[in-house]
């Protein structure tokens, strides 16, 4: 169903984990995600879209401009538009009016010595014009202008000039650039109404476990509604992807596999949430060595310690633990960067980081990187302070709810006192 390009011929996910550092028990977050990205290979296929319906897209080839931004040069603010040689070197110059120019509405005649042309921002220079003196540095005479003394330092000044911004011929936006408001707006005021995309990642999940039951059925003793899907299907959706939610799958091997094989053959990426721990039914492990090929990690993180990359047939695959909270923290920090980059975005930035003051301690193990829910904020001084949620549970949905961000302790750290400066990821928008 996919167009993606397969890895190199004789390249496994099992060989590229065979590394020094490769520890299948205890996983470095960093090198977690340097080998899921080893292995991504972004979606090929393009559409031809309207800009209007092109928000949030991929572009998927370089945009050239097809003329001079700004068109020609013009006037940078409200003023009088002169010739510098024109202007004094001491005392005031008097200039005589000889017109106006608009934006939309240019002066037609030539600027000769002696003359000046009242313009406005964006107004178009008249011939023979070579300085624009603001409005504040000038006063009107019946028939002309009054110049103050050093209102312009030099040639040219407060001046816009043609192709400033972009020349025709210029690249605006390279392949792989996400289209955000900003991008839409610059192509319409080049005239360009279509654009070429990739075409949307398609990404199928559905979550496995007995004891699972979707919303609007009612609670025998011992099941839980299944919020993951509703969790899953919001960050794709936020991101832009088509997705197909198949549901709850049963703990029966049989189901599992006729789920995995059609979840595959349908999209780009497939996504599961539960079955990937060390539990007596978790039959998840055992298909996936049949269906297709998968390393399964312990990450060395808190929380979500266990994760499974890989593929089935042409797609990718990520199995996400059960637990909610887990979800979320392990999209945040390995699915989201990959399915930025199978969309075909370029250079994909890092997610943003600052360092806050923490106003409460937290006790924590070195061996592992944490992730705690936390909220961001500044002092009347405008000190960043940080404080987490509270209960730090994976169960505890609501203390992502709650959360801005996300306070990261490294490996090596262990306890940390209230007054430390921590790195703090911020999470607005961004799940």
């Amino acid at each position: 169903m996919n167009d993606q390009s397969s890895p190199k011929p004789g390249t496994t996910l099992r060989e590229l984990s065979c590394a020094d550092d490769y520890d299948p028990n205890s996983l470095p977050v960093e090198r977690a995600r340097e080998l899921i990205r080893r292995f991504l290979e972004p979606v090929t296929a393009v559409e031809r879209v309207a800009i209007r319906a092109a928000l949030g897209r991929t572009l998927a080839e370089d945009v050239i401009s097809p003329l001079d931004v700004p068109g020609h040069d013009n006037s940078a603010m409200d003023g009088w538009a002169v010739r510098f040689d024109d202007l004094a070197a001491s005392g005031e110059t008097s200039l005589a009016r000889v017109g106006e120019s608009f934006a939309g509405r240019p002066f037609e005649g030539e600027l000769r010595k002696g003359e000046a042309v009242r313009i406005f921002t964006g107004g178009v220079m008249p011939e023979g014009a070579d300085t624009v003196v603001m409005q504040e540095r000038a006063s009107e005479t019946p028939g002309g202008v009054r110049i103050a003394q050093g209102a312009v330092t030099k040639l040219g000044q407060n001046r816009r000039f043609a192709g400033e911004d972009l020349k025709a011929g210029g690249v605006v936006f390279a392949r792989g650039q996400p289209l955000n408001p900003a991008e839409i707006g610059m192509l319409a005021s080049l005239g360009i109404g279509e654009v070429s995309v990739y075409r949307k990642l398609r990404v199928a999940f559905f979550s496995t476990g007995d004891e699972l039951v979707s919303v609007g059925t009612p609670l025998a003793q011992g099941q839980i509604y299944d919020s993951n899907r509703y969790t899953i299907h919001g960050m794709l959706a936020r991101m832009g992807f088509d997705t197909l939610d198949m549901g709850v799958v049963r703990d029966v091997p049989g189901d599992l596999e006729r789920a995995f094989a059609t979840a595959a053959a349908n999209a780009d990426v497939v996504i599961t949430s539960g079955g990937v721990s060390v539990g007596e039914a978790d039959y998840v492990k055992t298909l996936l060595d049949k269906l297709g090929e998968v390393v399964f990690w312990k990450i060395a993180m808190k929380p979500g310690r266990p994760l499974a990359y890989g593929r089935i047939g042409g797609a990718h695959f990520f199995g996400l633990p059960g637990n909610p909270v887990s979800v979320m923290v392990t999209f945040y920090e390995f699915v989201r960067d990959a399915l930025l980059h199978l969309a075909g975005r370029r250079d994909t930035p890092p997610l943003p980081m600052l360092k806050a003051t923490l106003t409460a301690p937290i006790r924590k193990m070195p061996g592992r990187t944490e992730f705690q829910r936390a909220i961001v904020s500044r002092d009347d001084a405008g000190n960043a302070l940080v404080r987490v949620t509270g209960d730090q549970g994976s169960g505890i949905l609501s203390s992502m709810s709650r959360a801005n961000c996300f306070v990261v302790l490294g490996t090596a750290v262990g306890n940390v006192d209230a007054g430390a400066s921590v790195d703090v990821q911020l999470l607005d928008g961004l799940v």
